[in-house]
């Protein structure tokens, strides 16, 4: 499977739990702080999420007014492909083709692939990132998010870490 590829049930969550199918398939089992602990589907996925406590956008060196979609930085578990602490995030728009999107937290910057078509306003760190995002996630106080969009726009959105030690020790524990 891609590693980018969309992953249903946490697009689910992002765009919203207003229909019943995806209110049966997925439930928030957990909150933590600032992050919330999701079990869904079948087979079982386990994943937390937050979303950003700032966001801003700038264009020409200006801060601007942008209208974006759902924006969320997910850690997710997949027991069934063997998937542990994978880091996604959702800008709430397409991601400009090529460009890393940035996550830094506590003086480590990890680069984040954005996904292709439908995939466009969704980005993941690499495998080989994946344990060493976490822990510095775990020993963090903020998390920031820096993506540019097909327009140009640079947003940098902060994420706070309260209780995400908490939380990812719960998904993980709910997914063994």
């Amino acid at each position: 499977m891609m590693r980018n590829a969309i992953r249903p049930v946490a697009m689910a969550l992002a765009i919203s739990l207003s229909t019943p199918v995806l209110a049966q398939t997925t439930e928030t089992v957990a909150t933590h702080s600032d992050w919330a602990v999701v079990v869904a589907g079948d087979p079982k996925e386990c994943y937390i999420v937050s979303q950003p406590t700032k966001s801003v956008a700038r264009r020409g060196g200006s801060t601007v007014d942008v209208r974006r979609g759902d924006i969320r930085l997910f850690v997710s578990f997949r027991p069934n492909e063997n998937i542990a602490n994978e880091i996604s995030f959702t800008g709430g728009y397409p991601f400009k083709s090529g460009q890393a999107v940035k996550l830094e937290i506590g003086g480590r910057t990890f680069n984040m692939s954005p996904g292709t078509g439908a995939g466009a306003e969704w980005a993941w760190t690499s495998v080989s990132d994946d344990a060493s995002a976490v822990a510095a996630l775990r020993a963090g106080a903020t998390a920031t998010v820096t993506g540019v969009s097909t327009r140009g726009t640079t947003t940098i959105d902060d994420f706070s870490l309260i209780g995400f030690t908490a939380a990812v020790t719960d998904a993980e524990a709910r997914c063994k």
